[in-house]
């Protein structure tokens, strides 16, 4: 009975939660405040529509005269490679201008959700929060087994070798394996470099870290992989210190996208996730 109720919620209630107007009116953009702060949250899986939201509100406040310094909210625990570079790299064309940027790790900043704070100006983290990962993952299911024993078989033209390299419908080779994991070392190095690039650590020392575990936020700052602990406030009053806003800042946030009926049922990310065969992720 309870599993009924449940479905009823999500696919019939939680819809008309997101699209009621009130709950538009909570988040808007007013560029007419001067001295204010910017503030941009990114939650959960990184995915095409979260780069999308993040990468045109960095573009919006980073062309702002009235917003002096952006605030980046990360709850993430990672998600798509390319989605978390341009992200990146849309942060760091914020750098350019000479605007501010501090980065506020929520829950959890991990993988991808670590890789987009390491060019912000100055990273925090509550002690308790779950960052590192520092890693890349390939993952692709395979239902040859299945398909096979009813009786399904799919026939393949294809004008080269490896064409079909992560097929579920087949088991990959040894040497298809192999060119997967140089693609797979490749972009961890990217990864790496950024931090180097970006925290001045030396390569040898994130290599010793760069396994792939999680750590805690106390222990990134004990690594150098941010630069303080202290929760949402603490960087709010941070950020407005350092463009010099004395007493209580004026926080501007972005106006959210109303979600579509997939969206909101969560069904839209899901077939996203699984319909590419291939999914190179910072997750």
């Amino acid at each position: 009975m309870s599993c009924i109720v449940y479905v009823i919620f999500r696919v019939l209630i939680l819809p008309l939660l997101y699209f009621t107007p009130l709950s538009l009116s909570t988040t808007s953009v007013n560029f007419g405040f001067e001295k204010s702060i910017g503030l941009i949250e990114v939650k959960g899986m990184l995915t095409d529509e979260v780069r999308k939201e993040a990468v045109k509100n960095l573009s919006k406040f980073r062309e702002s005269k009235n917003i002096k310094a952006i605030v980046l909210r990360i709850d993430s625990p990672g998600g798509g490679v390319a989605v978390s570079q341009e992200i990146y790299s849309e942060i760091q064309r914020v750098k350019k201008t000479g605007k501010p940027i501090f980065a506020s790790m929520g829950s959890i900043a991990a993988s991808g959700g670590y890789y987009i704070a390491v060019p912000c100006d100055r990273i925090f983290a509550n002690p308790g929060t779950i960052t590192g990962s520092i890693g890349v993952i390939m993952e692709m299911p395979n239902f040859e087994e299945l398909l096979r024993k009813i009786g399904v078989y799919f026939m393949v033209i294809k004008s080269e070798e490896h064409k079909d390299i992560g097929s579920p419908f087949r088991k990959m080779s040894d040497v298809e394996k192999q060119l997967l994991k140089n693609v797979i070392d490749d972009v961890y190095n990217q990864f790496v470099e950024a931090i180097v690039l970006e925290r001045g650590m030396k390569k040898e020392d994130i290599l010793k870290i760069a396994d792939g575990r999680i750590i805690t936020g106390k222990q990134a700052m004990e690594l150098g992989l941010i630069d303080e602990l202290g929760d949402f406030q603490d960087v709010i009053y941070a950020v407005a210190k350092k463009v010099g806003i004395k007493g209580k800042p004026k926080i501007i946030k972005p106006k959210k996208k109303r979600p579509t009926l997939l969206e909101a049922i969560g069904i839209r990310t899901m077939l996203e996730e699984y319909m590419t065969t291939v999914r190179l992720q910072y997750r």
